[in-house]
């Protein structure tokens, strides 16, 4: 097998797993439309929980454009989570001074305009954060993002006159309700749970569906070779400046949305809702899941956001009734949402040791981690032998 016809094959594996992933997709978003009904029908009344849980998959996957796709280490990328959140807040509410001051045009005033100016709002700041990191890769680049992620929320504490300070914004609008036929209608009021959930799944698809385009494009595939290596993406042409300005810019944009529509639901925005756990957490689930798949990276999300939103609270009935049966008052007062970072840590700990790449990794970085099988790896060893054969005898002559 020579390594053009290796190439080729994978090529068409990678093909047919694209394909073969369609019916499940499917599969799973049918599931994920009818689970209000299986949620109100077993009496499991999680549909709060599942709102934010599909917040922070939407987060994850906009951070796995910054540090998947583009190998770019951002870990401040709550700070736009939280420009987003204000940035509703500041055209929609009330209390916001530039609604008091007539600063904010009529049309603006609403949910829908608000998102889209959001959105924009947080790709501009990652533009900002993007240019002047330009020269730094790895831990210096991390360093920095850090310290915005840091800056972000105590500027939204101390500014208090135009933020709230740590109160917030309160009164942010919601989407307007949609009349249909026969005089129903869609409202998305607090008690509205099941219409809020359609939406935030509807804007998960819609990610889902733009990320894998992105990553299928040209810009995809430059985001690829700035991660592997800068130095050869610069020599076949790739503009690095452009190229990354694009992946913090579009990372931004997706956490600034996720930021939008969950002020929107809340309905009121405050500083320590951005803390810089939200950005670790955020970073765990993209590791866990498997940095650049981002199927990895809602599986990643669903786990790490499923076990702190309802399966720690769950696991507390039967840990304090084991630590009654055993007269342990630590046990038998014990929250296990108490011990959520550390079993993150330990997840994380546990993953790099056992699946470097994460539960599951994309294909190219499954590649660089194990080795090809034996047919590829006996063709390549034999081109290098061929090229050397044919290297010595050049060598010896001009000796």
């Amino acid at each position: 097998m020579t390594a053009t016809t290796a190439t080729a094959g994978r090529a068409r594996d990678a093909r047919a797993n694209d394909e073969r992933r369609i019916p499940w997709g499917i599969l799973a978003f049918a599931f994920a439309a009818v689970y209000p009904f299986i949620d109100s029908a077993l009496g499991f009344n999680r549909l709060g929980s599942w709102l934010a849980i599909m917040v922070f998959v939407i987060l994850a996957m906009g951070l796995n454009i910054v540090v998947g796709y583009a190998g770019l280490l951002d870990l401040g990328y709550a700070a736009f989570f939280i420009i987003g959140a204000y940035g509703a807040a500041f055209l929609t509410s009330p209390g916001s001074p530039l609604v008091r001051n007539d600063l904010v045009p009529g049309f603006l005033q609403n949910f829908w305009p608000a998102l889209a100016v959001s959105w924009l709002i947080a790709a501009a700041f990652g533009v900002l954060l993007g240019a002047p990191t330009l020269r730094l890769r790895g831990d210096y680049l991390a360093i920095v993002t850090l310290g915005f992620g840091e800056i972000v929320p105590s500027v939204f504490t101390n500014a208090e006159s135009v933020t709230g300070g740590p109160s917030g914004i309160n009164r942010i609008a919601r989407p307007p309700t949609i009349p249909l036929w026969g005089g129903n209608e869609i409202s998305f009021g607090t008690t509205d749970q099941r219409n809020w959930y359609w939406l935030i799944l509807l804007v998960a698809v819609l990610s889902v569906f733009m990320i894998t385009r992105l990553y299928a494009s040209r810009l995809g595939r430059a985001w690829q070779a700035i991660r592997e290596d800068e130095i050869a993406a610069a020599s076949m042409g790739v503009n690095l400046v452009q190229t990354k300005l694009l992946a913090f810019a579009l990372g931004a944009s997706f956490s600034g949305f996720a930021g939008s529509i969950y002020s929107g639901y809340l309905t009121v925005v405050y500083p320590d809702q951005f803390e810089f756990s939200v950005s670790v957490i955020i970073l765990a689930m993209v590791i866990l899941g498997g940095l650049g798949n981002i199927y990895g990276v809602i599986a990643g999300g669903l786990l790490i956001q499923g076990f702190d939103r309802i399966l720690a609270e769950a696991l507390d009935t039967p840990i304090q009734w084991i630590g009654r049966q055993l007269d342990i008052a630590v046990i038998e007062n014990h929250s296990v949402s108490t011990d959520r970072l550390l079993i993150f840590g330990l997840a994380l700990v546990l993953t790099m040791l056992l699946r470097p790449g994460g539960l599951f990794p994309d294909r190219r970085r499954r590649a660089e981690l194990v080795a090809d099988d034996e047919s590829e790896m006996d063709a390549a060893n034999e081109q290098a032998y061929d090229v050397r054969a044919e290297q010595e005898p050049t060598a010896g002559a001009r000796a």
